[in-house]
């Protein structure tokens, strides 16, 4: 089964979010991996055709996706009109340096794209972290999501050094969980 993530990433958080959920794709059997990043030119819309899942990665600026994930769903018209994309898995993922920086909206972004090109959304399945007097920034989805992955990582931080470990585990988890559900819908 192939799984394609697409992203952007304007200073390498988001493409370190990328990688730990293709680490968590690839740590199902079966399981092919193709990672796209929208900084190195064209899009090859034949892989994300032939794709059983694709994961959506977009840093949220200003509130919402980056400018370059948005001309991505623009240039989608094509495949979109033709509903070449339908009936596959989806899900998505963001980063933003604010512990909401309205995280949600993206995701809710991507979502209702996946939803324009007829796809299945797969939401995180997981509780939510850090939500208790036991919890601790180290829990998996110590941001609270459901529709996907969020992280946060410090404005003052390179990307060697954010998003942090629980929030690039909690982005394994999802890339684990497409491919897993991508391998139970292909041989139910």
């Amino acid at each position: 089964m192939k799984i394609a993530i697409v992203y952007h990433s304007g200073y390498g958080h988001t493409a370190e979010q990328a990688k730990a959920v293709a680490r968590g794709a690839e740590s199902v059997a079966g399981a092919e991996v193709v990672v796209i990043s929208l900084s190195h030119g064209d899009v090859p819309w034949d892989a994300l055709e032939s794709a059983d899942a694709i994961i959506f990665g977009s840093p949220t600026y200003m509130g919402c996706i980056s400018a370059p994930f948005k001309k991505f769903m623009d240039d989608s018209s094509k495949p979109w009109f033709e509903q070449k994309w339908k009936d596959k898995l989806a899900a998505g993922f963001t980063n933003s340096s604010g512990q909401s920086g309205d995280k949600l909206n993206t995701l809710q972004t991507l979502a209702i794209f996946a939803a324009q090109h007829s796809m299945i959304w797969v939401s995180l399945g997981l509780m939510p972290g850090n939500n208790s007097s036991k919890g601790s920034v180290e829990d998996l989805n110590r941001l609270g999501s459901f529709l996907g992955a969020m992280a946060q990582s410090n404005t003052d931080q390179g990307s060697e050094n954010a998003p942090i470990p629980s929030d690039l585990k909690t982005a394994e988890h999802l890339g684990k969980r497409v491919a897993t559900l991508a391998a139970r819908f292909r041989h139910p």
